[in-house]
């Protein structure tokens, strides 16, 4: 017949006496426990935390190379976002007053024309950009794309301001080729009498001058 077990037959007793008075256990040196750490833990742990600063410090540098490409990509997204809508509105407003103009005058001419096409193309080009479509994959790619859509566009506008000045408000179209133009000059009534007179006396100085040379020329001649 077993007998039933008590827990504390478990229980070295000696052990916890020897805890107890804080003496270790036999076959034990805690004389290392409260030792100085050695120049051989000293240089290990040197190198330790030199390994670890250096990986700190590749860390480092590979969020701030991350932080500057995300910078740039923002720069870019930001710079397509204002040229787009930049060319969009001056394309499409000169495309307008350049129709307008041709209207107006009652006369076409073929570089005209040529110039409203390629304002036209460019502009379909810089509405035809579809962020929505890039993936994680090509955006960078696409990007680069966009952007040199929306320079090109820029050129294109600036060398038709070049040739019609109407795109900047100064002047209307200019006269096309082989038409005669009218330049108009102020007429005499702008000028006040004396004004006149000087006008006068410049243009007829010289008859007066040859006449007085012939009087004298002929009183000289002997009779």
């Amino acid at each position: 017949m077993s007998s039933k077990l008590d827990e504390s037959d478990f229980v070295d007793r000696d052990l916890e006496a020897m805890q107890e008075s804080g003496s270790s256990a036999p076959g034990v040196d805690d004389s290392s426990a409260d030792a100085p750490p050695s120049r051989e833990e000293l240089t290990s742990r040197v190198t330790e935390t030199q390994q670890k600063l250096a990986k700190l410090k590749r860390m480092q540098e590979e969020l701030e190379r991350e932080r500057n490409d995300v910078e740039e990509a923002r720069k870019r997204r930001t710079e397509l976002a204002t040229g787009r809508e930049e060319m969009v509105q001056n394309m499409t407003r000169g495309i307008g007053l350049l129709e307008e103009a041709e209207l107006s005058s009652g006369r076409t001419t073929e570089q005209l024309a040529m110039t409203v096409s390629d304002l036209q193309g460019s502009l379909d080009k810089v509405t035809g950009i579809e962020e929505g479509e890039w993936t994680e994959e090509n955006w960078s790619v696409e990007l680069t794309k966009a952007l040199t859509t929306i320079e090109n566009a820029r050129m294109e506008w600036n060398s038709a301001r070049l040739k019609w000045p109407v795109l900047d408000g100064e002047t209307d179209l200019p006269f096309a080729a082989g038409q005669p133009q009218v330049i108009d000059r102020p007429g005499l009534e702008q000028f006040s009498f004396w004004q006149l007179s000087r006008f006068g006396l410049a243009f007829t100085w010289p008859l007066v001058v040859v006449g007085i040379a012939i009087v004298i020329l002929l009183i000289m001649l002997p009779s």
